[in-house]
């Protein structure tokens, strides 16, 4: 089984951006313990803080990968161009957040990846990909 866990902007700020909401550990550290915990897994990594590169990544893996985990943070509540990409492409995504995205700010309850998404996991911190991957194993 091969998945890819693609991140969007800002993520890469993780154990530094706001610790009181994202915690400290930089996504790095807790995707290595994800490919600890799921060895038969192939899990790749991707991040960018550019819209058009989320886009290609998603067709690029779209028809070949079994599953794609996405938080595509800020893009999530704007960018209809990211959920054009899930609905075109045959890899079934799962949408994650970290925070419960309800908790926050008003525009952050809208997301343009749901209606596109087999599913949406959101608020449990990092552990929020851990319960996307496991759910293309069932």
């Amino acid at each position: 089984m091969k998945i890819l866990i693609i991140n969007g902007p800002n993520l890469n700020l993780l154990g530094k951006r706001e610790p009181e909401l994202y915690g400290s550990s930089t996504f790095e550290e807790y995707f290595a313990q994800l490919q600890a915990k799921f060895n038969g897994v192939e899990l790749e990594y991707y991040q960018s803080n550019i819209e058009g590169v989320l886009i290609d990544k998603i067709q690029e893996v779209g028809f070949s990968y079994d599953g794609i985990v996405l938080n595509a943070g800020a893009y999530t509540h704007t960018s209809i161009g990211i959920g054009d990409a899930i609905r075109a492409v045959t890899t079934p995504v799962v949408e994650v957040h970290i925070s419960n995205t309800f908790n926050r700010e008003d525009f952050r309850h809208v997301s343009h990846i749901s209606p596109g998404a087999k599913g949406v996991i959101l608020g449990f911190g990092l552990q929020s990909y851990d319960l996307a991957i496991g759910s293309f194993l069932k």
